[in-house]
């Protein structure tokens, strides 16, 4: 019976609500992706198993008894990211890739560094908890510092989006946590005097006309991807009467512009909905995350994944409709493909982990004698 009670303390831990918001954008995903192309939901589909498959291994690490592995995942993770540097994979110009020898495998080290740059924040955070007014530029410099450096390695390969992704997210973070104002206003005011010498020395001739097409004569993908959502109405169409996508107008509709085939099908009310549903979410991972003022791990993972959420759902969808440069962000758990709903499915993993195991003798086996003990 008081084993019961344990196994049943833990399910009481677990935020399922978080489950069950993911689950709206999954059917709404697999819906639209199916129209597109069934092989392409078939594909779906096995995305969907790997990635529970990685949700239950990162729910099962103990995070908190294991600690030392975050920093040792993180060092690795930035050997990888310099490991591109010296004899990665070049793909249409990029060198982001890792190529495993023998198997024919590549893997893109810049999208993992996103899960161990929140962890190495949430570890270093936890050790170190700001004071009353937040922390001071010793430890913000400290901090920084561990976002800094895979943003500048990812910003080279070149990926100027992931590496954003990753500044902005990181930053965020620390500013949730607590900075001191003035140490903000600063940065703020060295960010704007260097602002053009980082336009004109900093960013590539690709990246300088992405821009410049963003604020002149918006590109051919976001011209019919504006043409595909002002078709959709209030409604949406039919699928067979959604030309955009079906005569293949719109180009990669069921990843970076599954947006705006989401506009076509379901029209003005199917995007708002999206929209509501990842604001929801988003909301929910804040307000977990200031529930938790005194748990720091739960604090920054969960603040974490919020944070990416956030760029990447207005990244994605502003690009769709000319307001932002094309930058090749997915719309989250929600365009076609395998790396960002493994990527989302550890990071949930791990916050469901620091949720339901608060406490380091729900890792233990002889937990249900303490537990024994107490109810006696």
């Amino acid at each position: 019976m008081n084993w019961f009670q344990f196994d049943r303390r833990i399910l009481h831990k677990i935020n399922f609500i978080l489950i069950l918001q993911l689950l709206p954008l999954f059917v709404v995903s697999s819906y639209l992706v199916n129209e597109i192309n069934h092989h392409l939901f078939n594909k779906q589909m096995v995305y969907y198993t790997i990635a529970s498959g990685v949700f239950f291994t990162a729910f099962l690490i103990p995070w908190r008894k294991f600690q030392w592995l975050i920093p040792l995942a993180y060092w690795v993770n930035l050997v990888l990211l310099l490991s591109v540097e010296l004899f990665g994979k070049s793909i249409l110009g990029a060198r982001r890739w890792i190529e495993i020898p023998g198997l024919g495998i590549t893997l893109q080290p810049s999208e993992f560094i996103k899960i161990t740059v929140i962890l190495m924040l949430g570890y270093i955070i936890s050790r170190h908890p700001p004071q009353k007014y937040g922390y001071g530029l010793k430890m913000f410099i400290k901090l920084s510092l561990y976002i800094l450096i895979p943003f500048i390695l990812i910003a080279k390969e070149p990926d100027l989006g992931t590496g954003l992704v990753l500044l902005l997210s990181g930053f965020g973070i620390l500013f949730l946590v607590g900075i001191q104002t003035r140490i903000w206003l600063t940065l703020l005011v060295v960010m704007g005097l260097a602002a053009p010498l980082l336009y004109t020395h900093g960013l590539k001739p690709y990246q300088k006309q992405r821009i410049a097409n963003f604020l002149g004569k918006p590109s051919y993908h976001v011209q019919q991807s504006m043409i595909a959502i002002g078709s959709g109405g209030l409604h949406g169409q039919k699928r067979e009467e959604a030309t955009q996508t079906q005569l293949k107008f719109l180009p990669v509709s069921s990843t970076d512009f599954i947006f705006a085939y989401l506009g076509e099908r379901l029209g003005f009310v199917g995007m708002l909905s999206v929209i509501i549903l990842y604001i929801a979410l988003i909301s929910h991972l804040l307000s977990i995350s200031m529930k938790n003022k005194k748990d720091y791990l739960v604090r920054v993972v969960s603040a974490g994944i919020a944070f990416l959420f956030f760029i990447y759902m207005v990244v994605n969808i502003l690009m769709t409709i000319g307001l932002a440069p094309v930058v090749g962000l997915p719309l989250p758990m929600f365009s076609h493909g395998g790396t960002s709903f493994i990527i989302f499915a550890f990071l949930f993993g791990i916050l469901e982990n620091l949720l339901a195991f608060r406490f380091y003798f729900m890792y233990n086996s002889d937990s249900k004698i303490t537990m024994m003990k107490k109810n006696l």
